[in-house]
């Protein structure tokens, strides 16, 4: 992207959701750069990349490499300056970008609640004595297995539409999907019941967009533009605390951040993968106004609050190879 009026060109992920996601950032796009919306697709055309973690859909994330499955080739599409600009749900982020990327903008969050899908029951702690629950996050694994250790948990990956599909043919009596994607998709319909964020916090980042760049174009005026300052603060604080926990696909962590009244507030928890402990930690700080360093404050109480749940945790907190 030599100058803000050249094409900004926008990868993504192929699945459905991923799509829906791209086309309203090119729309964005289009509309920061004071273009006709018919002409979006020369001034930001779209390119759907197909990942690893799209191919291989039988096991689970932590046995083929992690979350970074779903980055790698769109990231190696920016690297080789076939693609601008990528499109990418935080939560399948790792922590770090690869050198010569950074992460540019935050685009307003959606929310970041967990949904549970059942034709049986509204809640989880509802479900019949030995149900089935769908889940491919470990996460929502240990979580649901803390309130309900009777429960037989069953490995769901694929697209929404994929694991929808399988609930209706009885694979399992419920299962968790990220409400914000249900809601991009237009299906929020589906869902039963949604799980309190507080209580069962999702994945950090959660319900957010983040649009990675090569580090020379992090300040493109376009892309910069998209950046909506209280998602990136709670990103911050929810990031701050994955880092500490060394999370991955191989550690059940959650993280909630939410500004209210002018305070940042932060809960944070690492469970056993079986449910059979959790550690939890709360914490706040102002934020009345939202700047840098308001910004690294978040940062800092998501490590804090982060360390404190590893060093309880300890090796219990990661499942044995």
């Amino acid at each position: 992207m030599q100058h803000s009026s050249s094409p900004i060109r926008i990868g993504a992920r192929g699945s459905r959701l991923s799509q829906v996601q791209a086309r309203y950032i090119q729309a964005e796009v289009t509309r920061l750069m004071g273009a006709d919306p018919a002409d979006a697709e020369r001034v930001a055309p779209v390119i759907f990349i197909t990942t690893t973690g799209d191919r291989i859909q039988d096991r689970r994330l932590l046995e083929i490499g992690g979350k970074a499955l779903f980055t790698k080739e769109i990231e190696e599409a920016l690297l080789d300056n076939r693609i601008d600009l990528a499109v990418h749900c935080l939560k399948d982020m790792p922590s770090i970008s690869p050198p010569g990327l950074g992460v540019a903008a935050y685009p307003e969050r959606e929310d970041p609640r967990d949904a549970f899908i059942s034709p049986v029951a509204t809640r989880i702690e509802d479900l019949p004595h030995g149900a089935r629950l769908g889940t491919a996050s470990l996460r929502r694994q240990a979580q649901a297995l803390f309130r309900r250790p009777d429960l037989s948990l069953q490995l769901l990956r694929g697209n929404v539409d994929t694991r929808l599909a399988k609930l209706e043919e009885g694979f399992a009596e419920g299962i968790v999907l990220a409400y914000a994607g249900l809601k991009r998709l237009g299906m929020a319909d589906r869902v039963a019941g949604l799980i309190d964020p507080v209580e069962a916090p999702p994945a950090p980042g959660q319900g957010c967009l983040t649009l990675q760049t090569r580090t020379a174009d992090l300040d493109h005026p376009v892309v910069r533009a998209l950046n909506h300052a209280e998602t990136e603060l709670c990103v911050a604080a929810e990031r701050g605390a994955l880092e500490a926990l060394e999370g991955s696909c191989k550690t059940a962590v959650g993280a909630y951040a939410v500004r209210v009244d002018g305070t940042l507030s932060l809960v944070v928890e690492g469970l056993a993968a079986d449910g059979s402990q959790r550690w939890r930690r709360e914490g706040a700080i102002p934020a009345a106004s939202i700047d840098a360093s308001v910004i690294d404050a978040a940062g800092r109480l998501g490590r804090e609050l982060g360390d404190i749940v590893r060093q309880e945790g300890g090796d219990a907190l990661t499942p044995p190879e």
